[in-house]
């Protein structure tokens, strides 16, 4: 019962966080919104008891694979096949490098012991897709960059949770068994390719034969698209959970599960276009708010840690230092190797080491300590030094990338120019409507409807509306052919009237006839779909 509570707030709070930085703060990524959110639920004592303390399992396999799965999926597979060499040098060399520089440095500066050192290096590594998003909001992250970041997020939490084993190891036992840890690697990384390739490529053929199946198209068995839904809702989750059953690496499992769906999305939507229209708004909709909960759960375990007197007074100020040097050492080497070994001119390679940043696997792999034979002062050390270059690596780009990246180009004139275009498409779509031969009802029913697209409807008129569906009477079939009808009729006559602004007097950009044939797609799909007054 406490998971479902904790899980109902959290969802509350992730629409929240959404809602207030569409409507109030556009400018500010919504990461920071939730993370803000997140804090105050955890200062709010009533509030802050009914979200259960943080368990790295639930949050990985539950928010953190599926966002994973997602990402995956808007990435090509064929995007990875040309970028393979580079992700193996990023996700093994780079991350090696930084484990070994941050595990040395951190010993050398501040005296902690090789092995808790470099647990702390190695929980440093890994990096944050979703978190790099809210650095380089409103700013053009050049395209290279943009897909060495992303490709690496993806893929190097694995080498971050095998270097971890392998210095929790050393921290237990004394010494580092190299031959194990090379071969745990291989085990769990591969295992996790092998494992995802396989079951999502019977999972793909699951949906396309229920997909395919001709009993599909003659009772619409399938067709509703509801346990398709359910298989695409469960994927994420079976693969990451089978995979670590098996002791294999499930985030890299439901990576390479999302990169082969990609293919299948692209090639399978015409089989049923509501289908893939719903399953891309579902994709989008859980994406934001899994996002949003990965920044809420952030902040209120920071506040929580911060708060904690016993973990906070741990070791003094240690942890500050800690917390700088894994930050600055995992910068250095970031920079230097993407510079010296990959040839990256000194302006991007900066660009690249800055939007390597740490968030939710970062947090997720900490607490894991917790659960290990390490003592609790040193994982209260961990807890902070970890909080702290989580901070860092958020605040630092969100500063330097002000005056690194330019801002994304906006034009002014563009929201003035749809308006105005949109208006005189729906101005010709009524004009159409009020030449037809059709009752007095239905032309000013419809005429409401087409100026809702332009938002030229007032709140007064929604109620009168509202009131006289509530008082009429159900439409006879005959009516609502007759309103089908009418509705393909207008915006058949808003189609032509963009068409002849584009094609024929090149009056409009692509962009601009693209984004309002759109619109006009999706209202005549909802009229058509649910009718009028069902």
């Amino acid at each position: 019962m406490g998971l479902l509570i904790s899980t109902a707030v959290l969802m509350v709070a992730a629409m929240l966080s959404i809602v207030v930085n569409r409507r109030w703060l556009p400018r500010l990524s919504v990461n920071y919104v939730s993370m803000l959110i997140g804090a105050v639920i955890a200062v709010v004592p009533i509030v802050n008891g009914l979200v259960e303390k943080f368990n790295s399992d639930i949050f990985i396999g539950l928010i953190v694979a599926p966002l994973l799965y997602f990402e995956g999926q808007n990435t090509r597979l064929n995007l990875v096949g040309r970028h393979v060499g580079e992700i193996i040098s990023l996700t093994v060399g780079m991350v090696t490098l930084c484990a070994v520089a941050a595990g040395l440095s951190s010993s050398l500066l501040t005296g902690v012991g090789l092995p808790l050192a470099f647990i702390l290096a190695a929980i440093s590594t890994p990096t944050d897709a979703t978190a790099t998003e809210s650095v380089t909001m409103g700013r053009v992250l050049p395209r290279r960059e943009q897909v060495s970041l992303k490709l690496e997020s993806l893929f190097n939490d694995a080498s971050g949770i095998i270097l971890l084993n392998m210095a929790i190891l050393w921290y237990v036992n004394g010494y580092v068994n190299y031959s194990q840890t090379l071969w745990d690697f291989v085990y769990s990384a591969g295992g996790g390719i092998l494992f995802g390739a396989v079951v999502s490529t019977l999972i793909l053929y699951i949906r396309q034969l229920m997909l395919r199946s001709k009993l599909n198209f003659i009772n619409n068995t399938y067709n509703n698209g509801t346990p398709l839904k359910v298989i695409y809702l469960m994927t994420p989750f079976v693969l990451y959970f089978g995979a670590e059953a098996v002791g294999v690496s499930g985030i890299i499992a439901v990576v390479v599960a999302g990169l082969i769906h990609n293919a299948e999305g692209e090639r399978s939507a015409l089989a049923n276009p509501q289908l893939a229209s719903d399953i891309h708004q579902l994709n989008g909709l859980l994406g934001d708010v899994l996002n949003s909960i990965v920044f809420l759960v952030l902040g209120i375990v920071l506040v929580r840690t911060t708060l904690d007197k016993s973990v906070t007074y741990a070791n003094s100020w240690l942890w500050v230092v800690i917390g700088l040097v894994l930050y600055v050492a995992n910068l250095l080497i970031r920079y230097g190797y993407v510079r010296l070994l990959h040839r990256v001119p000194n302006r991007e390679a900066w660009i690249f080491a800055l939007g390597g940043i740490h968030g939710a696997v970062t947090f997720a792999l900490a607490f894991t300590v917790a659960e290990t034979q390490v003592k609790t002062a040193d994982f209260n050390l961990v807890l902070m030094s970890e909080s702290l270059l989580i901070i860092l690596s958020m605040l630092v780009p969100t500063v330097i990338f002000r005056w690194l990246l330019p801002k994304i180009h906006v034009d002014a004139d563009m929201a003035a120019r749809m308006a105005h275009i949109r208006e005189q498409m729906i101005e010709a779509g009524i004009q159409t409507l009020w030449d037809l031969s059709i009752s007095q009802e239905f032309k000013e029913a419809v005429t409401f409807d087409l100026r809702s697209q332009n938002g030229h409807t007032s709140l007064r008129q929604f109620s009168s509306e509202w009131r006289r569906m509530v008082r009429h009477a159900e439409y006879t079939p005959e009516q609502m052919r007759e309103l089908m009808t009418i509705y393909r009729q207008v915006f058949q006559t808003e189609r032509i009237y963009l068409l002849r602004r584009y094609e024929t007097k090149h009056e409009i950009s692509e962009d601009l006839f693209n984004n309002l044939y759109r619109e006009i797609t999706m209202a005549e799909m909802v009229i058509l779909e649910h009718g009028v007054g069902e």
